[in-house]
């Protein structure tokens, strides 16, 4: 499967160990990770070769011929928002993880859409095994 992951960018980077270890975990279940891009420190670097129409563009791309979106939402970003609801918008399941006890949108967590679900973990295991039952019911 294709499976675009989500997580800030421009928004902070304080979850970017999490996001390294839920794509490599993703990519050992031997599925793709269409924005590997997300877990490399020097992103914002490199993206500044590209337009934003040009990144919107390829990330539109992404959405639309990926199999489902997985999001990890702990830190706030508009980015991540909004591909959460273009995945909805392209009937996509999206599943929003965020570490427990954090203060989470309520736009995110009062969310009924179908094909949303939304799980906080307390530690690996938790959102290894949400990420396992999405690709395991896609």
């Amino acid at each position: 499967m294709n499976i675009y992951f989500a997580g800030s960018i421009s928004g902070g980077r304080a979850f970017l160990r999490t996001y390294v270890d839920m794509v490599n975990y993703i990519k050992s279940t031997n599925h793709h990770v269409l924005t590997e891009h997300i877990i490399d420190p020097g992103v914002l670097d490199k993206e500044v070769a590209h337009t934003p129409k040009q990144i919107y563009e390829r990330d539109m791309e992404w959405l639309k011929s990926c199999h489902c979106l997985v999001a990890e939402v702990s830190n706030p970003s508009l980015g991540v928002g909004y591909e959460i609801c273009s995945a909805l918008d392209h009937q996509k399941p999206v599943l929003c993880l965020y570490k427990k006890g954090i203060f989470l949108s309520r736009m995110i967590l009062g969310n009924t859409r179908p094909g949303l679900t939304v799980i906080a973990y307390e530690n690996d295991l938790d959102w290894q095994n949400a990420i396992q039952t999405l690709i395991e019911n896609r």
